[in-house]
């Protein structure tokens, strides 16, 4: 897929204005809710803020391969990831942290796989960025920055680990090929 010129938004700053927004939002529940990252780029947000918060339970990652709408046509990916729940979440709070919302479909499916778990007390979505193009009612509780993009623009995190750095972020602006979903 071609890269396109425009410059893509800064993911770092943007996960420093998401860290400063989730910190906020803990501050205020007694209990902080189970931290759960949508495969692939929500669960590396969700490993990041995870230690930068320095929380003391785990964090979970939920996969949504098995709930997608369009299954049928894109098939099981080979790489797919497994949902991992460290703590049930029945009757728990559930912070849903994902990179970029854009249909609402991965958020419903992913939502969907976290009640074949149990039925949490309650959901909130943290994303970077919410791009619009909404198909599904979905709005996030927390988010970095509303960005909007032609729909043939893929917003692509990227994880770059570097020993002395630990884990970066950084956005690639994509053009989607025709035979994408």
């Amino acid at each position: 897929m071609p890269s396109l010129s425009p410059t893509p938004p800064d993911a770092e700053a943007l996960y420093a204005r998401l860290l400063h927004l989730v910190r906020d939002m803990l501050s205020r529940h007694a209990e902080p809710p189970l931290l759960v990252g949508i495969y692939s780029g929500g669960a590396w947000l969700a490993q990041r803020l995870h230690a930068d918060l320095q929380l003391p339970q785990p964090f979970g990652v939920v996969s949504s391969t098995f709930h997608r709408d369009d299954f049928a046509t894109r098939g099981l990916h080979p790489s797919a990831n497994r949902t991992a729940l460290p703590v049930p979440i029945a009757e728990r709070a559930v912070l849903l942290v994902d990179d970029v919302l854009h249909t609402g479909r991965t958020t419903r499916a992913a939502i969907n796989e976290l009640f074949d778990f149990g039925r949490p007390a309650r959901v909130d979505l943290a994303v970077l960025v919410d791009r619009g193009g909404r198909e599904l009612p979905f709005c996030p509780q927390l988010t970095a920055a509303t960005l909007t993009l032609p729909d043939d623009v893929l917003l692509a995190l990227v994880r770059d680990e570097n020993a002395a750095e630990g884990i970066r972020f950084r956005f690639d602006l994509v053009r989607k090929s025709a035979s994408q979903p």
